[in-house]
């Protein structure tokens, strides 16, 4: 019988670390805001440190409570938000299709994963800010840099919410098949249905969903 994590007002079968990362100025804040809260914002603000909100779906009959991590891209950042790969099972990798730069860092982004993060975490690509019309990265470029790795790619737009939603609901989707699939018994921490640490739960009490 797989565990349930419930607690009083917030009945749920699921709780889901995930961390957008890429470069800065990608759009991985606004992508975050468009998502939980249906908004974008024309002004432009780095993420400083880390950020996240809480978003609850619907994945095949099961409540998924969504912790959504929103990193900083900034190199001087690195080491804070580094400490956050531990206890997420999902990161979205971000890159603009109008910055070369932030596609060719996706193999750093990738090198970074694999030094902090679970073996068996789950990776979705993004190429966001399709709307602008000063596009350079081809789709089949950015889908090739997806097969290489072996994970799903989406073209998204903060601005407009395409493929937004899709996004989301497919990590959250591969993250519950995934741990349906693993011991329950388990001590990695990619299998515990609970928050990875106490003080990210006392967190999650204060964010209105």
């Amino acid at each position: 019988m797989s565990s349930l994590v419930k607690k009083s007002k917030d009945t749920y079968d699921l709780l889901i670390k995930v961390l957008l990362i890429g470069n800065s100025g990608v759009g991985k804040t606004q992508i975050l805001l468009r998502y939980t809260e249906n908004q974008f914002k024309t002004s432009f603000l780095s993420t400083i440190g880390i950020d996240f909100k809480i978003k609850k779906i619907s994945v095949d009959e099961k409540v998924i409570k969504m912790q959504i991590w929103d990193t900083a891209g900034q190199e001087r950042y690195q080491t804070i938000t580094q400490t956050y790969y531990k206890g997420a099972m999902g990161i979205i990798l971000v890159f603009a299709v109008n910055d070369q730069e932030s596609f060719r860092d996706i193999e750093k982004w990738m090198n970074q994963i694999k030094l902090h993060a679970s073996d068996n975490i789950i990776k979705v690509l993004i190429g966001n800010k399709t709307d602008l019309p000063d596009r350079c990265i081809s789709y089949e470029d950015a889908l090739n840099m997806a097969q290489k790795h072996n994970i799903p790619y989406f073209e998204t737009s903060a601005k407009d919410g395409t493929n937004i939603n899709q996004t989301f609901q497919q990590i959250a989707k591969l993250i519950k098949d995934q741990i349906e699939k693993l011991p329950q018994q388990s001590d990695k921490p990619f299998n515990k249905l609970n928050p990875a640490n106490q003080d990210q739960q006392k967190q999650d009490d204060s964010v209105c969903c």
